[in-house]
């Protein structure tokens, strides 16, 4: 099966994977608990097997993704809270406008772990290449973001690790694009942008004409391929950006089909969840 916006779906889609998407974008707005039956159709959407898709759900229980409860002969799943806190700051960050304007000021994390702390290194790091920092030597990483509230948990979540916030400045345009080069895989970074653009463009005249199932795995296709990049780019500003950088482009079109496909998406979804009539309450 192929996807709406290009793409074919064995490759794409995970159910893991799936099962935030819908929870993210739609479930969460439309009930704090979704029957499994639901789920297994939603997902079949995107060619899951239902046997695929109860393993799943029955792993992400044990995982502490999930509590649960029974409704006649049907399991509800809600969504932990952790689980919830993680999408609101990932939605956050995919669907953030890209800024224009930039106070020149650069956020700088500098941090130092013992030797030994490899793992919590690692972590870490991965934070904060997910908030969208760049790496400026081991220990040193920089954003031309700035992040009032977003760093505060990093000394509580990483207690061996001595770390600093400092916002600095280079007053000189040139360095500060030498700074982006050197921190950010650019060049591989605008070659993924220009491909996504040259997927996707065609798209704009057609997008709101897709209904039902269709809306659905186009919105859940056009996230899945968009989602990685607000994590490899802090969305630079134009003071910033490299010569015939496409990053703007591409979250503008992203913003655009989004809109235009989302409705019809949810339309849909409301109409699988609202289905099944409610049955009476059995204790788990």
């Amino acid at each position: 099966m192929i996807s709406p916006v290009g793409g074919t779906l064995g490759a794409m889609f995970k159910p893991r994977s799936l099962i935030l998407d819908l929870y993210g974008d739609y479930l969460r707005y439309i009930d704090s608990e979704i029957r499994a039956g639901d789920l297994v159709a939603l997902l079949d959407v995107f060619g899951v097997e239902p046997a695929t898709t109860r393993v799943t759900l029955s792993r992400l229980r044990q995982e502490g993704w999930f509590s649960t409860r029974k409704v006649g002969r049907e399991t509800l799943y809600r969504l932990s809270d952790e689980l919830f806190a993680i999408l609101d700051e990932g939605r956050e960050r995919i669907f953030a406008p890209y800024p224009a304007v930039w106070d020149g000021w650069w956020t700088q994390v500098v941090f130092q772990l013992p030797e030994g702390a490899r793992v919590q290194r690692d972590q870490l790091k991965k934070r904060l290449s997910w908030l969208g920092f760049g790496s400026l030597t081991t220990g040193v990483w920089i954003s031309p973001r700035e992040f009032a509230d977003g760093l505060t948990g990093l000394r509580s979540a990483y207690p061996e690790a001595s770390v600093e916030v400092l916002r600095t400045r280079s007053d000189d345009p040139e360095q500060d694009r030498r700074l982006v080069a050197r921190c950010w895989a650019v060049d591989e970074l605008n070659r993924d942008y220009v491909e996504f653009i040259e997927q996707h463009e065609d798209l704009v005249s057609t997008a709101r004409s897709l209904e039902g199932a269709d809306a659905l795995l186009g919105c859940v296709s056009l996230i899945s391929t968009y989602r990685h990049f607000p994590f490899r780019d802090p969305a630079f500003p134009r003071a910033l950006r490299p010569a015939g950088w496409r990053g703007a482009e591409a979250n503008d079109l992203f913003l655009t089909l989004h809109e235009a496909i989302e409705p019809a998406a949810t339309r849909y979804v409301r109409e699988v969840v609202g289905a099944r009539q409610p049955v009476g309450v059995v204790a788990d």
